[in-house]
């Protein structure tokens, strides 16, 4: 685990108070032991059972795995961003029902971009751990709700479909 020398670190409060301060430590637990994985998943598993299901706790766990880079691993985290994200605006549950009426999309309210962000992240993710079809869906959906474009996923999804290139043609680029 990274030294810190001054332990009032790990007691410092940026979530608010919705998040028990006991989680809360969990989670810069787990950062502080990044380069002990079983360390920081012990941290990373204490906070969600002390604070199941909070918002703060599954973006950590999503990041976590995201940048260690098991894809895999991230998706669940992601689609629960997504859902929790869902409830909180009154959408329906399985993204795939929601409209781009249900919610306001095209403003830069933090709530629905959440909900974009965490779609676009939850399509990425499986599109890079092979599944590919439900990721594309993702994506297609964070188009459809987002006319603007703010999320910046038309490029994304583009590239998805165009599949892997030849090396090469980066070059000639």
């Amino acid at each position: 685990m990274t030294a810190i020398t001054d332990d009032s670190w790990f007691d410092r409060r940026y979530y608010g108070g919705d998040l028990p301060a006991a989680a809360e430590r969990a989670l810069h637990v787990a950062a502080a032991a990044w380069a002990d994985p079983p360390a920081a998943e012990a941290a990373l598993d204490a906070a969600a059972a002390l604070a199941p299901g909070h918002r703060a706790v599954l973006l950590a766990r999503y990041k976590y795995h995201f940048y260690r880079t098991d894809l895999a691993a991230a998706a669940p985290y992601a689609l629960a961003c997504v859902r929790d994200s869902a409830r909180a605006l009154n959408l329906p549950a399985d993204w795939r029902d929601v409209r781009p009426g249900d919610a306001r999309f095209d403003e830069i309210e933090a709530e629905p971009r959440f909900f974009l962000f965490a779609l676009k992240a939850y399509g990425y993710v499986c599109v890079r751990s092979g599944a590919v079809e439900e990721g594309k869906a993702a994506l297609a959906q964070v188009i459809a709700l987002d006319p603007t474009d703010a999320t910046a996923t038309r490029r994304l999804l583009a590239l998805v479909e165009a599949g892997p290139g030849d090396e090469d043609d980066e070059d000639a680029a």
